[in-house]
């Protein structure tokens, strides 16, 4: 029998397409991983910064092929030790933000890292999807959300 939470949740696939509105990013491949406690996004650059003494972050991205570079800027909320699926420890600056999918909107963490040789530019860890999401590992683009634009990579 599903409780009443399992029933209000979006069944989601292995992979998505994602909105990151706050910083920009209107549309962005991610992969769904529960094995990852956080959730990771793909940067070219990064710099950090003071903000009227508060730590903040400039970064840049292309989101995907044929799309254009955004840079965007956010406040640091952590730095933490992330070991990835290598088994690699390193500390990360992680920001928070506003993630679109599926029809819904929350705010998760983020860590920023360079994600170049994987697959997917971000990678959506469990934290971001407890209590929202469930995910069927035979799925993939569940989300009916828009990818990107016409020509660019799938």
């Amino acid at each position: 029998m599903q409780d009443e939470d399992e029933t209000r949740r979006v069944v989601l696939g292995w992979r998505e397409w994602v909105s990151l509105p706050e910083l920009g990013i209107d549309a962005i491949r991610a992969k769904v991983d529960t094995g990852a406690r956080s959730s990771a996004l793909h940067v070219d650059s990064m710099e950090l910064f003071d903000r009227d003494g508060s730590d903040w972050v400039r970064f840049s991205i292309h989101p995907g092929d044929e799309c254009p570079e955004v840079t965007a800027q956010a406040p640091v909320i952590d730095r933490r030790r992330v070991t990835d699926s290598g088994g690699h420890a390193t500390v990360r600056v992680f920001i928070a933000t506003t993630l679109a999918l599926a029809g819904r909107r929350h705010r998760i963490e983020i860590n920023l890292t360079n994600r170049r040789n994987m697959l997917f530019p971000m990678l959506l860890g469990r934290t971001a999807l407890e209590g929202a999401f469930i995910v069927d590992a035979s799925q993939s683009f569940t989300s009916h959300q828009p990818g990107p634009p016409d020509g660019a990579l799938k």
